[in-house]
């Protein structure tokens, strides 16, 4: 008798447990996204994967956030961001992730990425009316090569879509850049893909008068971005009178945001949460700690 009352206490004990784990990340707020289709190249179709707000009123504008997934160019998808893109929308943003042509589904190159990427901006700003976004506050974000053309789309003129219509400006307002590829020169990442044409797609390389706000969250151990490199990005930054943060994390590598411990995740979404409202694009407190449970 005493052994079964203490076996049901046990099983209380354990389900109590797992309820209080339970209720602490139920506070996640989970937005289901919606797919348009920005771009049609031969059979390709890419798309738009759009988180609008909870409480959305279609009569509201709204600022944005577009999300690149990395994979070196070669893989990846655009799930890689959902975690963002539902926080974000949580905080009234429109936050979107974007559809690329990656080389191990498309046999494509990275200018190929970049001219999707310019074209979903591109796409985003001549559709804003109905998309219910204001142009003038779109942000980029983006990892590792999905940072690059981010990045690109924010520094380089040029590597458009042939015949595409480019009245729309495919320049975003800020950028939110998490261990990106900003050089491809000698030396630097992904150059023996690029050669002597580094210069054309290569961030670090292009960076000029009136480039977007911008932040930068790397790992101090990446093997892929050396700090000095970013170190240099913002260098050359504040040299044309742009703002640029560079926020460090100790003794992590490459990518180290999107792997455990989740407190990676937490930390850069604060960090983008508050740069981004610094620049008018959020209001009120962050709220990605009471969502999130380390």
């Amino acid at each position: 008798m005493m052994y079964s009352s203490i076996k049901s206490c046990v099983i209380v004990f354990f389900i109590l447990i797992s309820s209080l784990h339970f209720s602490a990340q139920n506070k996640i707020v989970k937005i289901n996204s919606k797919k348009i289709e920005y771009k049609r190249i031969d059979t390709v179709r890419l798309n738009l994967h759009v988180y609008k707000p909870q409480k959305f009123n279609k009569n509201k504008i709204y600022n944005a956030i577009v999300f690149f997934h990395g994979g070196g160019w070669n893989n990846g998808n655009h799930k890689m961001f959902r975690r963002q893109a539902m926080y974000f929308a949580s905080r009234g943003l429109i936050a979107i992730c974007v559809e690329y042509r990656i080389k191990n589904i498309h046999n494509t190159t990275p200018f190929d990425a970049l001219e999707d990427a310019k074209s979903s901006i591109r796409f985003i700003r001549k559709h804003a009316k109905e998309m219910n976004i204001n142009p003038d506050m779109i942000a980029a974000a983006g990892g590792s090569a999905g940072g690059h053309l981010a990045s690109a789309c924010g520094n380089i003129i040029g590597l458009d879509t042939a015949k595409e219509d480019v009245t729309s400006s495919a320049v975003p307002n800020a950028l939110v850049l998490l261990n990106p590829v900003v050089d491809n020169g000698p030396g630097g990442f992904g150059y023996m893909r690029f050669k002597n044409r580094y210069q054309e797609i290569s961030p670090i390389h292009n960076i000029t008068k009136n480039a977007p706000p911008t932040i930068i969250l790397i790992g101090t151990k990446d093997k892929f971005i050396p700090i000095k490199t970013v170190e240099n990005y913002k260098s050359k930054m504040l040299a044309v009178g742009s703002k640029c943060e560079l926020v460090l994390y100790k003794d992590v590598g490459h990518a180290f945001f999107a792997k455990k411990p989740i407190k990676y995740f937490i930390d850069t979404t604060l960090q983008s949460d508050l740069f981004l409202k610094s620049l008018g694009y959020l209001e009120g407190s962050p709220t990605i700690k009471e969502q999130y449970k380390e």
